[in-house]
């Protein structure tokens, strides 16, 4: 079975508070972005993983993992 990119921004940005709109604002992405990175249906280029790992203020290993 190949391995599978998961994430866990839902958590962690409702851990800060914030909206998908307020954090899409935040890195310069759409709301439906934020939305879709969050369902696994779009997985982020490697600038856009940094930059949501910045704005939530976790390391992007925190946000973003690999399961088998």
């Amino acid at each position: 079975m190949p391995e599978q990119l998961h994430n866990r921004l839902k958590e962690e940005r409702e851990r800060l508070q914030l909206t998908q709109a307020q954090l899409a604002e935040k890195v310069g992405v759409s709301r439906k972005t934020i939305n879709t990175v969050e369902n696994g249906i779009f997985i982020p280029s490697t600038v856009l993983a940094l930059k949501l790992a910045k704005a939530i203020g976790r390391p992007v290993e925190r946000l973003f993992f690999l399961v088998e």
